[in-house]
């Protein structure tokens, strides 16, 4: 079972260094344009090492850069070392599709690294090939973990454990004194960060998130990347073959991670929908599907008609002109159960409907407003409109060791980059 650890991280002063103006959405989910935005906001801004851009005034590649501007906010004081090792407690508080107001509240902690294939650590879903080399080289320039991975936890207790955001008495006794962190993003989403020192509590989410496999909800290349970084410096070092489960690790040996527990109350999953575009002028899409699905009418794509099959949340077909409910056959049902080995996903009936249609574009869109205004305004032609994987599924699928096809599932919402960062510089000690 995996290790997971706390550490001394390195944080904001918020006199000089207000959270709400510095932290940002996860790399991945930044544009050229948000990222304009969020630097311009302050010079501490967490995007400016996340996403950095190169300095040509000093000769400096984007990397260099990054490694450069991190140095030096923490040579001026604006990010401070923790005193010692601890946990992060982080809480987002949201409001849910439907309207119903949410919570999910986890830990930032140090997650060991662990071979492919090797248990403890399991990816859930299959992913894209896309380069790694970007993660990779800022690792290396910077020897700070920016951004967590997202792991969520099998064994039962880790939420009462990670426990709530701490009350004005709480941080008045602490002896971390302005720990305690908040920032509310652009969707209404609040953000609480506060670290956990009690070594008694230390030791019961070091034990509870070591009774059982974690599985990668988000940040499967990042964990791509920081697996082949360790295995860099092990080389560097003159370390092969196996390393013994019981030593000291080192800081490579692990890497930053939001873990939260595997449960309906804490996870909030979300579909990422399938966008066709570039098909064959006069494909009849619906004919096509005809082999694979029932479709039942659902008329025009009105405003009133939209709304409706967003409430409904069925598997849909939506083209510029109509939708259809989409009920999966069963011969594709069994088709999609034997690829994955998992019943009942809308991303692998689609997967074995998109293989026998002409030549097109595929690419994915998690919001279903967004998904319906490409097919509406362009330049989707289409969209399947999926519905959310379950969190049975989920838990399911990573106890029998199996993967969804790529993007099946979507968590939201996402923490935040920038309310701790976790050096690798230093010998990791408790």
């Amino acid at each position: 079972m995996p290790k997971f650890l706390p550490f001394a991280g390195l944080r904001y002063d918020p006199a000089r260094a207000p959270y709400q103006d510095v932290v940002a959405p996860p790399y991945d989910v930044v544009d050229a344009n948000e990222r304009e935005k969020l630097a311009a906001g302050s010079p501490y801004q967490a995007i400016r090492v996340e996403l950095p851009e190169p300095d040509p005034d000093r000769d400096l590649d984007r990397y260099e850069s990054a490694a450069e501007l991190f140095a030096t906010w923490q040579d001026t004081g604006v990010l401070r070392r923790d005193p010692s090792p601890c946990f992060y407690g982080y809480k987002m508080t949201f409001t849910s599709e439907s309207g119903e107001p949410r919570s999910t509240t986890g830990l930032l902690g140090a997650l060991e690294v662990v071979d492919s294939g090797s248990g403890g650590v399991l990816p859930h879903e299959h992913t894209m090939a896309k380069p790694k080399s970007d993660r990779l080289d800022l690792l290396r320039a910077t020897e700070v973990n920016t951004s967590p991975v997202w792991g969520l936890s099998l064994a039962p207790g880790l939420t009462a454990a990670a426990g709530r955001p701490p009350t004005a008495e709480d941080e008045a006794g602490s002896d971390l004194p302005g720990g305690y962190a908040r920032a509310t993003d652009g969707e209404g989403v609040i953000h609480e960060c506060w670290p956990i020192t009690d070594p008694v509590a230390i030791r019961d989410i070091t034990s509870i998130v070591a009774a059982n496999p974690v599985v990668l909800a988000d940040g499967h290349h990042r964990y791509e990347t920081a697996r082949a970084y360790r295995d860099e410096r092990r080389l560097t070092a003159g370390i092969t073959g196996r390393v013994d489960p019981l030593a000291e690790p080192a800081p490579y040996d692990l890497v930053m991670a939001f873990v939260i527990e595997l449960s309906d109350d804490q996870c909030e999953v979300r579909p990422i929908h399938r966008l066709i575009s570039s098909l064959p002028s006069g494909t009849d899409l619906p004919a096509l599907l005809e082999p694979f699905f029932h479709l039942t009418d659902a008329g025009a794509p009105t405003e009133e008609n939209l709304a409706s099959l967003s409430a409904r949340g069925d598997l849909t077909l939506l083209t510029m002109h109509h939708a259809w409910v989409l009920t999966p056959l069963p011969a594709t049902l069994r088709a999609a159960e034997a690829a994955t080995g998992i019943p009942g996903l809308d991303s692998a009936a689609i997967a074995v409907a998109l293989d026998s249609l002409p030549n097109h574009q595929l690419s994915y869109q998690h919001g279903f407003d967004q998904a319906t205004r490409a097919v509406l305004e362009g330049p989707a032609d289409a969209a399947f409109l999926l519905r959310p994987v379950s969190v049975e599924q989920i838990a399911g699928a990573a106890r029998a060791g199996r993967k969804m096809p790529p993007k099946s599932t979507f968590f939201h919402p996402k923490p935040r980059t920038g309310f701790v960062y976790r050096p690798l510089r230093e010998r990791y000690s408790l």
